[in-house]
């Protein structure tokens, strides 16, 4: 996997993505940015949830689970001196299907967590890392 970041102007940056995509990054004014992007630390954590709404999806279709949406929000603590790290991230899953198993949508939760999403694990090794989930009804 490769990534190259390209400065742009001000604080802005542009990451191509070894797959050829492109993000942009921006800073906080007070940082001299101009707040036209997320910035970096924002990225990690939207993907760490992508990478666990990814595997949560996944395991619940390979277990015909009639799965319909998936939304997971995170909310992050960092530490107040540098390096600012994440310290505590709460995962919230927000599962809706039709007929779904709670012990279906656990066991996605628990695997994703604990085996299979290399983001959310890493950035466990630095901060506490908590997860809970609900189901909705499809209608």
């Amino acid at each position: 996997m490769e990534c190259t970041i390209r400065w742009m102007n001000g604080m802005s940056f542009v990451a191509e993505t070894g797959s050829g995509h492109l993000v942009t990054m921006d800073g906080a004014p007070e940082a001299g940015g101009r707040n036209l992007a997320p910035r970096p630390m924002e990225l990690l954590l939207a993907g760490a949830g992508g990478c666990s709404a990814f595997d949560v999806v996944l395991i619940l279709k390979r277990a015909r689970q009639d799965v319909r949406d998936c939304e997971v929000r995170l909310t992050a603590e960092r530490a107040e001196t540098d390096p600012k790290v994440f310290t505590k991230i709460a995962f919230h899953y927000t599962v809706r299907g039709r007929n779904l198993k709670p012990d279906a949508v656990a066991r996605a939760v628990r695997l994703s967590a604990e085996k299979y999403c290399s983001a959310s694990i890493m950035l466990g090794k630095t901060a506490e890392l908590v997860h809970d989930w609900e189901i909705v009804e499809y209608d």
